[in-house]
């Protein structure tokens, strides 16, 4: 079991956002999950992240309990890449590098690979981030997550400034991933066309 949700509430204000939620996420699974604005898809991103703390209940990872003991090595486990894909605005190939050289991974044999996946011409990694369309930014992200290719890959609105072509090919490399675990949070119809997926609806 790579996460557990075991009867989790949780509310803000007076707004419950879980009330005795239960979910387990089971190793390398593909888990799309929908619903509408507000009711705690990326919160519950945030909860395995331990960024958000739960009324009650219980949060495992790995068995792991979600906790300040825990937590680097939980997000060591994870990657995150969050809808408005927050990357400093540098060059890009600085901040490439930087986080390469921070978690000690090889990606120059899979590099070519993944750049043609993502239709990226090399010279990107000499512009600026600010610079960067929507459609860039997130294929940027999506090359840093493939090539980190950590276990766990927590996707939020990951295919959403993309064209159609593009979000089938992003959902299809994803879905065929056999080790990696994949929660995706999206409604673009391309990861409905997989057999492979689990849809959760909140």
């Amino acid at each position: 079991m790579v996460a557990e949700f075991e009867n989790i509430c949780l509310s803000r204000g007076n707004k419950n956002i879980f009330s005795g939620f239960s979910f387990n996420i089971n190793k390398n699974e593909k888990i799309l999950i929908q619903g509408k604005s507000g009711i705690g898809k990326t919160t519950l991103f945030r909860i395995l992240l331990g960024f958000q703390a739960v009324d009650s209940g219980k949060v495992r990872f790995n068995g792991l309990d979600i906790s300040r003991e825990n937590i680097r090595k939980i997000r060591a486990r994870i990657f995150y890449l969050s809808q408005d894909i927050d990357l400093r605005k540098e060059i890009f190939k600085e901040i490439f590098e930087e986080i390469f050289s921070f978690n000690n991974v090889e990606y120059s044999d899979r590099l070519e690979e993944i750049l043609c996946l993502l239709d990226l011409p090399h010279n990107i990694f000499d512009q600026n981030i600010k610079d960067f369309s929507g459609g860039e930014r997130q294929r940027a992200g999506l090359l840093i997550c493939f090539l980190l290719n950590r276990p766990v890959w927590l996707l939020d609105e990951p295919t959403s400034a993309l064209d159609d072509k593009m979000k089938q090919k992003v959902a299809d490399y994803i879905l065929k991933c056999e080790n990696n675990t994949a929660i995706i949070i999206s409604h673009d119809e391309a990861w409905k066309k997989n057999d492979i997926i689990k849809i959760k609806r909140l």
